[in-house]
């Protein structure tokens, strides 16, 4: 290669440097500037959502967005100062976002359930819902699943979708729930005497509030039974405690009171051990 040819390629880099460094130096500039900027931005959003009392599981995801959008701004401006089409460069950030919008339907309506949830708030963590079969204590509201804790211990993840679409039973919602426990008798057998002794078995198990009352009645009669329906009321975290205290004390009282029950196998009466 000749020294006029070196020259030639020499003043033809030169004369590119001269003609693009202003752009590529405004574009540096502008997204140096503009991250900076974008990060006090984030820090006044993130500020401002926690005064205004919003939920702590929503507040990252809409910081988090504004973020994405601002340094979309900022790298789309600094791409038009090095003359980048910005067109072509929007029609392959829309065709982008509907291929991965088609690939995520599900997610995204999660997502959108979870944030309905987190806006009209119908349940909230600590709660005790069940969700179709589903029953258990909120544990964390999340952008996409509700993780919600079984009395057993196991750890539900439900679709957020699940949550807006199906019926939601929240026991929580009133502070108090009524327990829904069902006992027999025989037909021979004083309801008024029965209901005594059961309204009795329940008196030493304190968690049983005294308002609203006890509800003690007869809901229904099989071949061989009168169907008790025995209904007291708790505070929600108390469920399943005072649940098995009332089975437990109220098999006890039938039996020091020689309360008779109908067996399955046939009409014959017998007796309750302890």
């Amino acid at each position: 290669m000749n020294i006029d040819k070196i020259n030639e390629y020499a003043n033809l880099a030169l004369d590119k440097i001269i003609t693009y460094s202003p752009s590529v130096i405004s574009a540096v500039l502008t997204l140096w500037i503009g991250f900076k900027v974008i990060k006090k931005i984030n820090a006044l959003v993130e500020t401002a959502l926690e005064k205004s009392g919003l939920s702590v599981t929503i507040r990252p995801f809409i910081t988090s967005i504004i973020d994405i959008m601002l340094k979309v701004a900022v790298i789309l401006a600094a791409a038009g100062m090095l003359g980048v089409d910005l067109g072509v460069f929007a029609t392959i950030i829309g065709a982008s976002v509907l291929a991965i919008g088609l690939s995520l339907q599900g997610s995204l309506g999660n997502l959108a359930s979870g944030l309905l949830v987190l806006t009209l708030k119908p349940f909230k963590v600590k709660d005790w819902i069940a969700i179709e079969d589903k029953f258990g204590r909120v544990s964390e509201i999340g952008i996409f699943n509700t993780t919600v804790i079984t009395p057993g211990q196991k750890t539900l993840i439900i679709p957020n979708s699940k949550t807006t679409a199906e019926v939601v039973t929240n026991y929580s919602k009133k502070g108090v729930i009524r327990l829904e426990i069902d006992v027999t008798m025989p037909y021979s057998e004083s309801f008024p005497k029965v209901k005594q002794i059961i309204l009795d078995a329940l008196k030493p198990i304190d968690k049983i509030l005294d308002k609203p009352e006890v509800e003690i009645g007869i809901q229904g009669f099989d071949s061989h039974s009168v169907q008790i329906a025995v209904r007291p009321y708790v505070h929600p975290d108390d469920f399943w405690e005072v649940t098995f205290a009332c089975f437990e004390n109220i098999k006890s009282a039938f039996s020091k009171n020689n309360i008779q029950v109908a067996y399955s196998e046939g009409v014959e009466l017998g007796s309750i051990g302890e």
